[in-house]
């Protein structure tokens, strides 16, 4: 295993930035909270934001599709993180894509101290677009996992968030009732 809670007591690892990628629906949530619980049973100091224009679920948790939750500090820009508690041990952020450009550098400065920083965010926006600092925190983490979901329309493994929804803002916070998994080939046939 690349990384373990033990190592870290340890002080054996000098930081790292792990990167949970995929579409909507896809379980990126799911594995952050698992992450971050394991590094809360193993008595690390944990620190978990979100970006504060988040609030589809709850204003300050961090809730899974599958109601799985865990308390987190919504911030207004990646710079806020860097004023959190210097006993930090790991370092959650949920829904990177939202947040400004300036996102790596702050996990950058994160895992330079000594900090396991794990990111999870949509690595695609709802036009197949690379989505905001997701690029650019993908080439720096020492730990990419991109999750898939399930295709709606025909089962196979679905990497895009369609939007089922008329709306071309590239934001368009929402659920089930704006957004469906889809595969390839599905995405592209548009209905």
């Amino acid at each position: 295993m690349l990384f373990s809670e033990q190592n870290y007591r340890r002080g054996e690892f000098c930081g790292s930035i792990e990167v949970i990628c995929g579409s909507m629906f896809s379980g990126k949530t799911e594995e952050l909270l698992r992450r971050l619980k394991r590094a809360q049973i193993a008595k690390l100091n944990v620190e978990i934001f979100k970006p504060a224009t988040d609030t589809r679920y709850h204003e300050t948790a961090i809730v899974s599709h599958d109601k799985n939750s865990i308390q987190s500090t919504p911030v207004e820009n990646s710079s806020a993180i860097l004023l959190l508690d210097t006993n930090v041990q790991v370092v959650g952020i949920d829904e990177a894509q939202f947040f400004d450009e300036n996102l790596p550098d702050v996990c950058n400065k994160l895992a330079q101290k000594g900090i396991r920083v794990i990111v999870a965010g949509l690595d695609m926006d709802f036009s197949g677009q690379p989505f905001g600092p997701m690029p650019a925190l993908m080439a720096i983490a020492e730990l990419v996992t991109k999750v898939n979901a399930v295709c709606v329309r025909c089962g196979s493994p679905a990497v895009y968030s369609y939007r089922t929804v008329a709306n071309e803002s590239k934001i368009l916070l929402g659920e089930k009732d704006s957004y469906e998994p889809r595969c390839r080939h599905c995405y592209h046939a548009k209905d």
